[in-house]
């Protein structure tokens, strides 16, 4: 067994502090990782304080990781010590239902195996630590230049998140791409969007965030909050990816649609949104769907992608002694656009 240190929440009202805990040894078919950097994304705060209703403790977040390969077993072919690697949101999944037979992974009719808070009664212990050992079959090659590490971090979540469905409704040249806020996943989705060819406008309800969304890729910018700037887009979008992980107004969207156009959900509020009018959708056969992330095949793809067309994710680097003010921080949207914990400093002795 590999003795590693981490952060843990113990239950949903204390903050994450030091916890030492065991990894396995790599087996045949594992690699272990060093892990140099994990992003921090909010389903890591919904999973430490329990809002989901599924939390199992102690719990390590952390789902964005990148690192070195330290170990690989003798089955091992794609992996070499010394190779940068990532680990995204699963580290296992059925691999016989249908949907894993298609690459799906992320949809496994059995559940996946998430990275942290595992399956059913099997408890996984995340990125917010030192090392990691994950199968094969579940390890990212990393193209990005090592000195972009840091910012590659968020694409293991952020990014596959929001490319998954841009690629999968087909944004690119001719289309019209709506995405809804500006925050972690938001800003990947106008880079990403941008990228793949499509117009891009970005709907935001803060007028300050307009001279960052230009320079993130936006075309137009448009504040959801004036109503006669929203009128104006109504019947226009072929595809709207929606970002904003709180309750709103899906209607004010669904108008936007042209007919046989779609609104895809990647925001996971934990309330509901109030419910949309059928009318709005019937009328114009529009389409209101979810996505969740990719499967592995697909990430890949999205990290080559990226690292074709120069996308990382816009960080600010913190140690892991900071992540329960980045918590606090995170709520109130005081980032840009994503944390990211530099795991070097969990070498750094804490103070007792």
């Amino acid at each position: 067994m590999i003795k590693t240190r981490g952060y843990a929440a113990h239950d949903p009202s204390s903050p994450l502090q030091p916890f030492d805990f065991e990894r396995r040894d790599p087996g045949p078919e594992d690699v272990g990782i060093e892990i140099l950097y994990c992003g921090v994304c909010h389903s890591d705060l919904h999973t430490a304080r329990n809002e989901w209703q599924n939390t199992l403790y102690p719990s390590v977040p952390g789902h964005e990781i990148v690192g070195r390969v330290v170990a690989v077993g003798e089955r091992v072919t794609r992996f070499k010590v010394g190779d940068l690697a990532g680990v995204g949101c699963m580290v296992d999944s059925c691999q016989q239902c249908p949907s894993c037979a298609e690459g799906l992974e992320q949809y496994c009719e059995n559940g996946f195996t998430g990275t942290y808070n595992g399956r059913g009664s099997e408890n996984t212990y995340g990125g917010y630590s030192q090392t990691i050992v994950v199968k094969e079959s579940f390890v990212l090659t990393i193209r990005h230049d090592a000195r972009q590490l840091a910012a590659v971090a968020p694409l293991l979540c952020a990014g596959i998140t929001t490319y998954s469905p841009l690629r999968h409704w087909q944004a690119g040249p001719g289309k019209q791409v709506g995405v809804v806020g500006l925050g972690g996943l938001g800003h990947m989705a106008v880079k990403i969007a941008h990228a793949m060819g499509a117009h891009v406008v970005l709907f935001t309800t803060s007028p300050d965030k307009q001279a960052d969304a230009h320079r993130l890729g936006a075309d137009e910018v448009v504040i959801s909050r004036d109503k006669q700037q929203m009128a104006a887009q109504r019947n226009r979008f072929d595809f709207i990816l929606n970002t904003v992980a709180a309750p709103h107004r899906l209607d004010d969207y669904l108008n936007l649609l042209k007919r046989d156009g779609t609104m895809t959900l990647v925001g996971a509020p934990a309330e509901p949104h109030p419910a949309p009018q059928v009318f709005n959708l019937i009328f114009k056969r529009r389409q209101l769907a979810g996505s969740l992330i990719g499967g592995i095949a697909e990430t890949q793809e999205m990290l080559d992608f990226c690292a074709e067309h120069g996308i990382v994710s816009d960080i600010e680097l913190i140690p892991i002694q900071a992540i329960n003010e980045a918590y606090e921080r995170m709520l109130k949207s005081d980032v840009k656009y994503r944390f990211v914990i530099d795991m070097a400093s969990l070498r750094v002795p804490t103070a007792t």
